[in-house]
């Protein structure tokens, strides 16, 4: 199975401060949010953040010695790219409303970027059972974007690397299977529980799509470090969220 390095945020603080007033946009002033990375060209390289309240960036100054786009990586092939999800710190510098555009499309300073780690709804089988794991995991917070699911997670390590993945059971959905059944896996690798770890995580919810409906219930089951059982219901509009 290919493994994927989950992004840890651990200690990420950012202030955010008031909006737009009457002297326009204040260069102290930051926001913070959840966006998917859009490239609009390559030459010049040039990019939008589509963010999930529906606001649209458009970078223009950053705060790092390299572009942004590197969020503080010296390896050009380990850059930002179209369908990469992720939180960022921003200072606003102009809008577009005075041009006759529209007022939600924001031209940024980007203070911080950190790549949220984005998977879609694995199938659990005999082959990667074990790699998979059913370790612990605790969930601060989960919430629906559109047609992602995102947690806010905490849990335990010192050492090793950490994998998180939603899973389900193998075989072609129906209607009658509803509420699917999901669960958070998380596999520490042997790791010791010295140090607590904070990250987000979001998941791709178009796997659970079936022919014929417009929205699908799901739910979803994880269990904690004292043995509690976590649950989460919702319901996935696809008919809108594509």
């Amino acid at each position: 199975m290919k493994k994927y390095v989950l992004v840890i945020l651990l200690g990420l603080i950012f202030t955010v401060t008031s909006c737009l007033d009457d002297d326009g946009y204040s260069l102290n002033d930051m926001w913070v949010g959840f966006g998917m990375i859009e490239q609009v060209s390559s030459d010049p390289m040039e990019y939008r953040i589509n963010m999930d309240n529906g606001d649209v960036l458009v970078p223009v100054a950053s705060g790092y010695g390299l572009p942004w786009y590197y969020y503080g990586t010296n390896d050009p092939n380990s850059r930002l790219k179209t369908g990469d999800r992720i939180l960022i710190n921003y200072t606003i510098l102009d809008d577009n409303a005075n041009d006759g555009g529209d007022a939600d499309r924001f031209y940024i300073k980007v203070n911080s970027v950190k790549k949220v780690l984005l998977k879609g709804v694995l199938d659990i089988t005999e082959e990667n059972r074990d790699s998979i794991g059913n370790d612990p995991i605790i969930v601060r917070k989960v919430w629906q974007t559109d047609s992602l699911l995102n947690f806010e997670i905490k849990y335990w390590g010192r050492y090793e690397v950490h994998y998180i993945n939603l899973v389900k059971e193998p075989g072609e959905l129906t209607g009658e299977d509803q509420p699917i059944e999901l669960e958070l896996r998380h596999n520490d690798n042997g790791d010791v529980e010295d140090i607590p770890y904070a990250a987000y995580v979001s998941f791709r919810l178009n796997e659970l799509q079936i022919a014929g409906l417009d929205s699908v219930e799901f739910r979803v089951t994880t269990t904690d470090y004292d043995g509690k059982l976590f649950e989460y219901e919702g319901v996935y509009h696809y008919g809108e969220n594509n």
